[in-house]
């Protein structure tokens, strides 16, 4: 994977970029589709490639390793064949499902072990395997394992976590560059800063990730529930650290204006499940602002 910075706005962080891979080139800043469990909800591929032009979508290793599993998408040679898409995929590692799952999972040092939320059966997630299971997705960009940690969360829990998704964050490089892709084309590995709301943990995890040399790097555990005024402090203060010349990718957020704001801070590249969840409840995101197509007053608009 290379990155290239094209242009970078003198009032600003703000930057446009080209990221290329193997499955085509993605112009940043993006914003990525998130495809959970191989499909974006509500949007067929045609819509996808022809009216959005998505380069890049997103793909969740917990949903697709319990379904449809590593057995069926190794079988079909990766996730883009599984669901015929030949651009670009990112997979996020099952740290936010975890976090998400808090009442059906237990950390070690070894790594999360977690009921099924579809079965009940337990399972197991390592740094190690978290490769292996997105070695076998074939994404283009995978996340190495971290804890997100939620929000408000006290500082002696913060610094035990942001410990811990170090340590796994070590194991798991170690097993990127032991293992080999499983494809056709190459896969790159990127790290993920955490430390909540702290400005010295998010300082240190920041300066960890960046002296990893990844490919790329990550802003985690944003997005959690925290002030916005929080979430744009972090960012800005952890865009400061990470390197200029590697994409800086910003999980889970967001809404337009936290978009937006968060571009003019460095980062390159977002996702969100709003879209597509808020669409499906009929909430929509127009240039004159928020609309609830729902409402008794768009029954007879054209």
């Amino acid at each position: 994977m290379e990155f290239t910075v094209l242009y970078r706005d003198s009032k600003s962080s703000a930057r446009t970029g080209l990221i290329r891979t193997d499955h085509g080139i993605v112009q940043t800043p993006v914003f990525m589709p998130v495809g959970t469990a191989g499909t974006v909800k509500g949007i067929h591929q045609r819509e996808l490639r022809e009216d959005l032009d998505a380069a890049i979508l997103l793909g969740n290793t917990y949903h697709l390793y319990l379904r449809p599993g590593m057995e069926v998408l190794r079988d079909a040679g990766g996730l883009h064949s599984f669901m015929n898409w030949d651009r670009v995929i990112l997979t996020d590692s099952g740290g936010y499902q975890v976090f998400s799952l808090s009442e059906n999972r237990k950390l070690t040092d070894e790594g999360v072990i977690f009921n099924s939320h579809i079965d009940g059966s337990r399972h197991i997630f390592s740094p190690e395997s978290i490769v292996e299971i997105e070695r076998i997705i074939g994404a283009d960009i995978m996340m190495a394992l971290d804890e997100c940690t939620p929000y408000p969360c006290d500082y002696k829990y913060a610094k035990k976590s942001l410990e811990l998704t170090h340590r796994w964050l070590d194991r798991g490089i170690m097993k990127f560059k032991d293992s080999k892709n499983l494809y056709e084309h190459n896969q790159a590995y990127f790290p993920i800063v955490q430390g909540s709301t702290y400005r010295d943990l998010r300082i240190q995890s920041a300066e960890k990730i960046a002296s990893a040399g990844m490919d790329g790097n990550a802003i985690g555990g944003l997005s959690v529930g925290e002030p916005v005024e929080e979430m744009y402090a972090m960012t800005e203060l952890v865009t400061g650290i990470l390197p200029e010349e590697k994409p800086r990718y910003l999980m889970g957020v967001g809404t337009p204006v936290n978009i937006l704001e968060c571009i003019s801070l460095g980062i390159d590249m977002f996702d969100c499940v709003i879209p597509t969840r808020n669409g499906r409840n009929g909430m929509l995101f127009t240039s004159n602002g928020i609309i609830n197509i729902k409402n008794e007053k768009w029954k007879n608009n054209n």
